[in-house]
């Protein structure tokens, strides 16, 4: 029955050492921080659903108060979600003129904001000051990190995850979002927007690859796959079940973002009662990226 307590989340239980479970399944939630709709709908996703764990922006306006919750619900595991691109900085306009405008706002389209951090030598020494901004935001919370991924991925551009690893002993990094999305199971499950999931699926396996040697030499953990890069903003109950039904043995994370608003459907999957009846009947046991 532990199983299906931990399903409802209820109370999500640290994975024993040595477990039977052949199915294991991390099901988080990015942008926690970003406003007060989202918190509310992560919190509702952990207690009353199958939520596991959620990843902190540390510079938006629901920053705060998501710190508060997650310290009222300890068995939520919280990790850092770097933000590099749309979104806001940590330190200001005068301290890392390159990357942001004087509203300390970072650039809204990520192909040419990538490029810059890539080819730009003058983004470099000021992207190590405002991760290293970040992540010294999240330790003063004094909050677990459970993982660390990035808003869009930006943690495996080349640049960002070089900074990462350089500092993951300093920064105590023991758990990284590999993002790498089966193409071949997402054709599977949804239709549609083959330009977007063929061209992301290419992009992140490339990036994947590095990454996960340099992941392996460190001995840094992460999950076999990751699911909800193919389905960005359609993480709905049918491809939630879909997913459960077929889930691979091993080590997996689902990841979408709950809102009460924009993404009210990915809400209400993480609220299925027909997600948790799928979870029970196939004996898939739920973790955070520390009990990996």
């Amino acid at each position: 029955m532990a199983l299906v307590e931990s399903a409802v989340g209820r109370a999500v239980p640290s994975a024993p050492p040595r477990s039977r479970a052949t199915h294991r399944l991390i099901i988080n939630a990015d942008d926690f921080g970003l406003s007060r709709e989202v918190n509310e709908a992560v919190i509702r996703a952990h207690t009353h659903g199958v939520l596991t764990t959620a990843s902190l922006m540390v510079n938006e306006e629901g920053f705060e108060e998501a710190v508060e919750l997650a310290r009222s619900h300890p068995r939520l595991g919280v990790g850092l979600h770097l933000s590099l691109v749309c979104g806001r900085s940590a330190l200001t306009h005068n301290q890392i003129p390159n990357l942001v405008d004087a509203r300390q706002q970072f650039p809204d389209c990520p192909v040419s904001a990538g490029m810059k951090f890539f080819f730009d030598p003058r983004c470099r020494q000021q992207l190590e000051r405002e991760v290293t901004a970040q992540f010294e935001k999240f330790h003063a919370t004094g909050l677990t990190l459970d993982h660390v991924n990035g808003h869009l991925h930006f943690h495996l551009h080349p640049v960002v995850f070089s900074i990462v690893m350089r500092n993951a002993l300093r920064w105590n990094v023991r758990h990284v979002r590999l993002t790498r999305d089966p193409l071949r199971l997402n054709a599977r499950l949804a239709d549609g927007r083959w330009g977007y999931r063929v061209s992301h699926w290419a992009i992140f396996a490339m990036l994947s690859g590095r990454a996960g040697r340099a992941l392996a030499r460190a001995r840094i953990r992460h999950t076999r796959r990751v699911y909800g890069l193919l389905q960005h903003g359609h993480v709905a109950e049918s491809f939630v079940v879909g997913l459960l039904e077929r889930l691979p043995e091993g080590d997996s994370e689902l990841y979408s973002h709950p809102s009460l608003t924009q993404f009210r459907h990915e809400l209400d999957a993480l609220l299925s009662a027909k997600v948790k009846a799928t979870i029970a009947a196939r004996g898939i046991e739920l973790i955070r990226y520390q009990d990996l």
